[in-house]
């Protein structure tokens, strides 16, 4: 019986419980690299059924800026930026304005 892999075993985990927001998101991550459509679904989805899961507001905007979707990676940082601040997570609104300020820079050029 041969070991599974990383994608197979947080694929099970999702299958195991479909509304736990983490297991979505580390699902969303491990495809970031090889499907990034197949991530942005789930980061999509992650944060319509779960609005205050922080971290999936970076890596969504990362990807829309990859896929040069500027408008939507904007919108998304701003959210984001929105809940961080709402949270008191002052580190996580800074790497997001950050992020902003990077893509309307790169927007410019």
């Amino acid at each position: 019986m041969s070991t599974p892999t990383r994608l197979e075993l947080l694929l099970e985990y999702y299958r195991e419980d479909p509304n736990d927001p983490f297991n979505i998101y580390a699902l969303a991550m491990e495809y970031a690299n090889t499907d990034p459509q197949k991530a942005l679904y789930y980061l999509e989805g992650l944060l319509k059924w779960h609005p205050n899961y922080l971290p999936a507001y970076y890596q969504a905007g990362k990807l829309y800026t990859d896929s040069e979707q500027f408008d939507q990676a904007l919108e998304t940082y701003q959210l984001g930026q929105k809940l961080a601040d709402a949270l008191g997570q002052a580190k996580t609104l800074e790497e997001l304005k950050r992020a902003e300020r990077m893509l309307r820079d790169e927007m410019e050029e």
